[in-house]
């Protein structure tokens, strides 16, 4: 990476923020905005970064841009708006969205990036907010092979894989093929943890076991403390957006004329939790509502 390689970073959330540290950290120059501008000063003021008001402002000024965003509204919105992405785009310049969406949104975006001379590319990632901020996330690129090699500069920090899995909107099919079997993982754990404490199991001793055992996946490592002590440890990942990224599984399966039972069943187990702990509750919470269930049933047939 060359010293003069300059990344904008639209989207200072939780993962967006962590992404920001690790560039900072391997010595990028970056420059953030967020639609709330006190959020991305703060973390300007605390890594040593530029802040700007508008994402057009970012994609004028960067050599990369990446954007890591809620959802559809608004990856449509900060890429599309008067003041958006696509208005500041420049050529030369690559834009990069990680968010996970449907792979429909980032192919909406290819014809006016490209009528503005700039590349485009999906890399949604999978990994916790702390492997953002360690650089050791996988990326999922979908996109032009020289628009990825152009993007490394920005993505390399990030990620300790990257993977070019096909043209654009392959990234986030393939984000959304990996949620997949982290909502049915998730569940499983929960369902799992909350049978053992029902039948007199301690609940660390039985986290224990889980992941030492053959499904000790590293989602199943790095949740631990989540699952064992949920009160007391910081949310990671919302129930509100494992609720939307399961929407978006079911419309990605309906397109491609998959049935998809289990995401089905996820999706409303996640409903249901978030209805009940609140959709800000971190998405291990399904283990609690499962708790908090079985506590109902006892207590309504006289348990106690």
């Amino acid at each position: 990476m060359t010293g003069t390689t300059t990344i904008g970073v639209v989207g200072t959330g939780r993962m967006g923020s962590a992404m920001a540290q690790a560039l900072r950290a391997a010595g990028v120059e970056v420059t953030l905005c967020n639609r709330t501008r006190a959020t991305a000063e703060a973390l300007a003021s605390r890594i040593g970064a530029m802040c700007v008001t508008t994402p057009a402002e970012v994609a004028a000024a960067a050599d990369i841009t990446l954007t890591m965003l809620a959802d559809d509204a608004a990856v449509e919105a900060v890429y599309r708006g008067p003041d958006g992405v696509l208005a500041g785009a420049r050529a030369g310049g690559v834009l990069v969205d990680l968010s996970t969406v449907t792979p429909d949104t980032i192919r909406s975006l290819e014809a006016e990036a490209r009528a503005k001379g700039a590349g485009i590319l999906d890399a949604p990632v999978s990994g916790s907010v702390s492997l953002a901020t360690s650089g050791q996330l996988t990326l999922m690129v979908g996109g032009a092979a020289e628009d990825l090699e152009r993007a490394r500069p920005a993505l390399g920090p990030l990620a300790k894989t990257i993977v070019h899995v096909g043209p654009l909107g392959s990234g986030a099919a393939m984000k959304l093929a990996v949620n997949t079997v982290i909502f049915g993982l998730n569940e499983a754990v929960a369902e799992g943890l909350v049978l053992a404490e029902a039948a007199g199991i301690d609940r660390e001793l039985a986290y224990g076991v889980i992941a030492d055992s053959a499904v000790g996946a590293p989602y199943v490592q790095y949740k631990r403390a989540a699952f064992i002590d949920p009160d007391r440890t910081p949310i990671a990942f919302a129930l509100d957006l494992a609720a939307k990224d399961l929407g978006l599984i079911r419309v990605l399966a309906d397109r491609v004329g998959l049935e998809l039972p289990q995401s089905r069943i996820n999706l409303d187990i996640v409903n249901d939790a978030s209805q009940t702990l609140g959709g800000e509750s971190d998405f291990s919470a399904v283990a609690t509502h499962l708790r908090n269930e079985r506590k109902a049933v006892t207590q309504a047939a006289g348990g106690g």
